[in-house]
């Protein structure tokens, strides 16, 4: 690994601060920042509509997205003002990386999706045309076999938890796909147990934010969003102790 890369392991308690600082960033901006949360949802949506292709390439851009919000944090953070271009910043930072990245984490969810499927979990419809079955016939098929989503969900979470680092290394060290994803695996065993808080306290936010009618999704949107800066901002940027 490079040796000019210096990964810092903080305190568990450490990753609650994630959102904290999030929160800093946000109620200075807090009309740039739902802006930008609003035009990635809308891409991202437009996308998932198209089907096959259109899904694809959501998912390959999703970690784009994540490097755009993680500098748009950067730049405030330094003082300068947020607009909606910042949305595309990290398309202009080694995009093909940023793709593959994504691509990695789609054939990840697929792994993990067909592994459920085969262990007697059926796939929902999505509304492709496609013979799966609908919510009724889906909680039916599952009942007795609960573990298997919980088993499913949690490998998903490890997935995401191992590459969070990844979008950011590339945007900001200009690492290659292969590099960010084997120093994002680094840090994040490194700081499972701040990773494992940020993740709890990003559980109980969204359980509040969608009651009622999923309006706090306006606030905590966002705030996961600039939690991809601040967090690798800790970890990677702050010195070591002495």
């Amino acid at each position: 690994m490079d040796e000019s890369v210096r990964v810092t392991e903080i305190p568990a308690a450490r990753g609650a601060s994630w959102l904290g600082g999030s929160w800093r960033l946000f109620a200075a901006a807090p009309a740039a920042w739902i802006g930008l949360c609003a035009g990635w949802m809308a891409i991202t949506f437009a996308l998932l509509v198209i089907p096959y292709a259109g899904v694809v390439a959501a998912h390959f851009l999703q970690p784009a997205f994540f490097a755009g919000f993680a500098i748009a944090a950067y730049r405030q953070s330094a003082g300068e003002r947020i607009v909606m271009n910042d949305l595309f910043g990290g398309f202009r930072r080694n995009l093909k990386s940023l793709v593959n990245l994504g691509a990695i984490l789609l054939m990840a969810k697929i792994v993990i999706l067909a592994g459920m499927a085969s262990l007697g979990v059926p796939v929902l419809d999505t509304g492709y045309g496609e013979p799966e079955v609908n919510l009724a016939q889906f909680a039916e098929a599952v009942s007795g076999k609960e573990w298997i989503l919980f088993l499913g969900m949690a490998l998903l979470a490890i997935v995401e938890g191992a590459l969070w680092f990844a979008p950011q290394l590339i945007a900001f060290q200009g690492m290659g796909t292969a590099q960010a994803v084997r120093w994002s695996v680094y840090a994040s065993i490194s700081n499972v147990g701040a990773l494992l808080v940020y993740g709890i306290c990003v559980v109980v936010m969204l359980s509040v934010a969608i009651l009622p009618y999923a309006l706090g999704l306006v606030v905590a949107l966002p705030l996961m969003a600039i939690s991809t800066y601040i967090g690798y901002h800790q970890v990677f940027e702050s010195p070591r102790p002495p």
